[in-house]
């Protein structure tokens, strides 16, 4: 049975691109196949903790003498890492706040990126080595080469570093750019709404046709 583990992190909760996005790719997903199961985490409305001890940044059996975290801290972190373990493919809404990540996703991406469970380390290789992780970036301006935004999308390299070179999953990109186009009192974005709109249907399309490859079993985006 494929299943997806969708994450959200907007703080916007009606009018977030990056969940209007990731809503389409979920429910492509559930048509491609009636067997296949979507597990939805909001990480803006339900919140993780901050990581609240540094030895749960190792498998235990890699943790320092006399490392002792809280059992309900370490039960939670089992619980997320399981959750991303059993999942065939991974999708991530991303805004772009203050040219990073939304705290609420740093914290979840604390949780999960553990050497010894998911990432290599000497007691274990890369367990979700080639699994699909797709993530939906949503920012509010143009970071295009040759803008003056070029360079400072500083939320998406982290990600593609966790994910991708460190996990050693396979991370394909959705992006939607000019969100802020419509929006009022961002005199810089004047006249980019049309291009904004077309950004948004593009991130659209894309979406739902991954989401349709990868729920029917075909592991290439």
């Amino acid at each position: 049975m494929p299943t997806l583990l969708h994450l959200d992190s907007s703080a916007d909760r009606l009018t977030s691109r990056s969940r209007a996005v990731t809503a389409a790719f979920a429910s492509a997903f559930r048509r491609a196949s009636p067997e296949n199961t979507v597990v939805h985490r909001d990480l803006h409305a339900d919140p993780l903790p901050h990581l609240p001890d540094a030895s749960l940044h190792w498998a235990a059996r890699l943790r320092g003498t006399g490392a002792q975290p809280d059992p309900v801290a370490e039960e939670l972190q089992q619980r997320l890492v399981a959750e991303l373990l059993d999942a065939d493919v991974l999708l991530i809404g991303v805004p772009l706040y203050n040219y990073s990540l939304p705290s609420s996703l740093k914290a979840w991406l604390d949780h999960i990126h553990v050497p010894g469970l998911t990432a290599p380390s000497v007691i274990s290789d890369a367990p979700l080595a080639g699994r699909p992780a797709v993530l939906v970036t949503s920012r509010g301006g143009d970071y295009d080469k040759g803008t003056v935004n070029e360079g400072r999308d500083h939320a998406t390299p982290v990600l593609e570093l966790i994910l991708g070179e460190e996990m050693r999953m396979r991370v394909t990109l959705v992006t939607v750019g000019l969100t802020l186009a419509l929006a009022s009192g961002v005199p810089a974005l004047a006249g980019s709404t049309d291009r904004g709109e077309r950004e948004y249907e593009h991130a659209l399309r894309r979406a739902r046709a991954l989401a349709a490859q990868l729920g029917s079993g075909m592991t290439t985006p």
